[in-house]
């Protein structure tokens, strides 16, 4: 593998991570679901949800990314213009993301903990739901050039490896950090934080923006 190989790898490593993250990280059911499970079971039925989540989340990405494929001739031509449009639908995200309130989507907990596997298998139902997901994946993907047309397959599987350890690392983080603070952690704490992401992802789709126009790239 020569030098240009590996940075091109590198590349498609640190976009599909960073799609993973961006995925994973609103606050919807499934997230408002990870942070009760954290709070109430403890951290590791909350990141088996994530991993539920996250399963659900490569399923989609698998299938925007196998319809993307198609558009090979599309892709090559009017990829600063995709790369423009998703930075546009991130940042519609990431206003609809601000503007949310997660709250709304807390649900009475059971006494009951129950096994790991439910709780892996009702956050992956839960996240499968919600297809309009999709949308969230075609912005990425375009504004991340991550559908290559004629790259080889094994490259292709790094970058979706890629956007699973980026969600896993999402939620074992964000459970890690409700556990920490579990005795101060509330329902503001939630509204405050979905409030944070929104702004991040606001601010990354405009920093997109600028930088498709620049002829420039994020990594």
């Amino acid at each position: 593998m020569n030098w240009i190989e590996q940075v091109t790898i590198l590349d498609l490593l640190v976009k599909g991570f960073i799609v993973g993250v961006v995925v994973s990280a609103p606050l919807g059911p499934v997230g408002v679901l990870c942070i009760q499970r954290t709070l109430n079971k403890g951290r590791w039925f909350g990141f088996v949800t994530g991993l539920g989540a996250a399963l659900s989340d490569i399923c989609y990405a698998l299938l925007t990314g196998y319809g993307m494929s198609f558009m090979d001739e599309l892709i090559l031509k009017h990829q600063l213009f995709l790369q423009v449009v998703g930075s546009l639908m991130l940042l519609v995200f990431g206003i609809y993301t601000f503007r949310s309130n997660p709250v709304k989507s807390l649900r009475p907990t059971s006494a009951n903990r129950g096994s790991y596997l439910h709780n892996f298998v009702t956050a992956f139902f839960v996240t499968l739901s919600n297809p309009l997901i999709i949308f969230l994946f075609i912005g990425l993907f375009a504004r991340f050039s991550f559908v290559m047309p004629g790259s080889p397959v094994g490259f292709q599987l790094v970058g979706y490896l890629a956007i699973i350890l980026g969600a896993l690392t999402w939620w074992f983080s964000i459970t890690y950090f409700v556990n920490k603070v579990r005795t101060r952690f509330n329902v503001r704490g939630i509204w405050v934080l979905n409030r944070i992401i929104g702004i991040v992802v606001m601010v990354a789709s405009v920093i997109g923006i600028v930088l498709a126009l620049t002829g420039k790239s994020f990594s």
